[in-house]
């Protein structure tokens, strides 16, 4: 039974529409002002709200206006005893579904009612089929690790409680972020991304908070930023420790009171967000250096979940790849290819700097490369991808041989060169970034697309490893 409330300062029109609604077998609540009115929508589920415009505490406009940007998707019939063309356009550019005169018509009241509630029916439906269609895939692993990982998010979810996801890159904040939005009561509402490494500091503000039209030179028209988009639901602050400072100063206001304002404006805006917040970085170091506030740490820091690198929990593996093998055979429609146990073996003991990702495009990488049986040669022979590309020009088995007499070598390369594990790491994520740029014709964004990793990192790495491009 569909439930609604009636809004609205006038007892007798409250009277007449709850008679006739019941006796259609709805469901009604009815209240005398919308300052009230707003307490209930913001207390109680509704299907769908009728509201009187003219009302002496708040005016009907203003509750359509905070009503939608607590629950964005609740239809709103306005009713006005003043109707005119002008505030009928205005009704609907503020999110009403209809707007109907005073005395209101039966029978266009009821058709009225009737599709505003099938409108709401299917969004909620094409809600449940997008979060069907695009599944949050499982967090996998049964280490210690992971299951505590797994009780954490089964206890938090539910709450309103920030988390902070700290972790390696690629060793899975964003699937645990998404896993504490799809398990909270915030499911069906939105889950809004925003990585802050990806956005130059003079955006960012622009980005989360929107701005009015001509705020800023190539301010052309409003935006409106991820806070508003994210009301009623879940807000994911990717790379958090590369935010600015004044960006931290207005995301921990937006945390305090709850309100946000665009840039160049003045009229503040009610939001009601849960925020996760996720990085790679040591917090309490930026936050000695000055890079970090502390009290925005404290806001965030609420509850912790670290997510540990794959080289820690090197017993998930075999369950992580054999997943993906599936999945990506699956994708490329082609039977499932089988891994050795020996091979698996091999997987886990190489030095996973890249960790789920790495691991992810690795076994793409040797369901591309392999016959049907992945054996422990495939691995060796494409765990390093500057090897495989030679590889690729001498046949899957050929390149196994190695470059020299030494027993140290192994696919050319000559281990007793490495003092320790740390040289070994940086020299093959060295030749892995200089083999994908140079097949990129050193197109940095193409090649940060093609690894999988933010601009701003690839960046960072080219220049430690002083890699430059070759002339041609």
């Amino acid at each position: 039974m569909a439930k609604l409330l009636i809004i609205d300062d006038e007892r007798a029109i409250r009277s007449t529409l709850r008679e006739i609604l019941e006796y259609e077998n709805y469901e009604v609540e009815d209240i005398d002002n919308g300052v009230d009115g707003l307490e209930l929508i913001k207390k109680k589920k509704y299907d769908l709200v009728l509201c009187d415009i003219k009302m002496s505490k708040m005016d009907g406009m203003e509750v359509l206006e905070q009503a939608l940007a607590y629950s964005p998707d609740l239809p709103f019939i306005m009713i006005s005893g003043h109707g005119t063309v002008e505030t009928a356009i205005e009704a609907s550019k503020k999110g009403a579904f209809d707007f109907i005169s005073k005395p209101p018509d039966l029978n266009r009241l009821l058709i009225t009612v009737r599709n505003a509630l099938d409108r709401g029916t299917l969004v909620t439906e094409t809600k449940v089929l997008k979060r069907k269609a695009s599944k949050t895939r499982d967090i996998l692993g049964s280490s210690e690790n992971i299951n505590r990982i797994k009780e954490t998010i089964e206890r938090v979810a539910p709450t309103d409680a920030r988390v902070l996801i700290t972790g390696a890159n690629g060793s899975g904040k964003e699937l645990v972020a998404r896993w504490l939005h799809e398990k909270s009561n915030r499911s069906e509402s939105p889950l809004i991304e925003v990585n802050c490494a990806a956005i130059p500091s003079e955006l960012i503000e622009s980005e989360l908070f929107g701005h009015e039209k001509g705020s800023f030179t190539s301010a052309v028209k409003q935006r409106i930023g991820k806070f508003e988009l994210a009301n009623g639901g879940t807000l994911f602050l990717d790379e958090i420790g590369d935010m600015s400072l004044s960006a931290q100063a207005k995301v921990l206001r937006a945390l305090q009171e709850h309100k946000i304002t665009r840039v160049g404006g003045e009229k503040e805006l009610e939001v009601n967000v849960r925020v996760l917040a996720a990085t790679n970085k040591d917090l309490l170091k930026e936050i000695e250096e000055g890079n970090f506030r502390m009290d925005l740490y404290h806001r965030l820091n609420v509850i912790n979940i670290h997510v540990p690198p794959l080289n820690e929990r090197t017993e998930d593996i075999p369950e992580i790849a054999q997943s993906f093998l599936e999945d990506i055979c699956r994708e490329y429609g082609m039977p499932v290819k089988k891994i050795s146990e020996a091979a698996m073996l091999s997987l886990q003991a190489l030095p996973w700097t890249g960790n789920v990702r790495e691991l992810h495009n690795m076994i793409e990488r040797l369901i591309i490369l392999s016959d049907k049986t992945i054996t422990e040669h495939d691995v060796i022979a494409f765990a390093n991808p500057a090897g495989s590309a030679s590889a690729g020009t001498s046949g899957t088995h050929n390149h196994m041989a190695p470059a020299n007499n030494n027993s140290s070598a192994v696919n050319g390369i000559n281990y007793e060169k490495f003092s320790n594990f740390q040289d070994y790491k940086d020299y093959a994520e060295k030749e892995f970034i200089k083999f994908k740029l140079e097949k990129n014709n050193w197109n940095v964004s193409k090649t940060a697309d093609d690894i999988d990793i933010q601009r701003s990192h690839l960046y960072s790495k080219i220049e430690k490893f002083g890699l430059k491009r070759t002339a041609e």
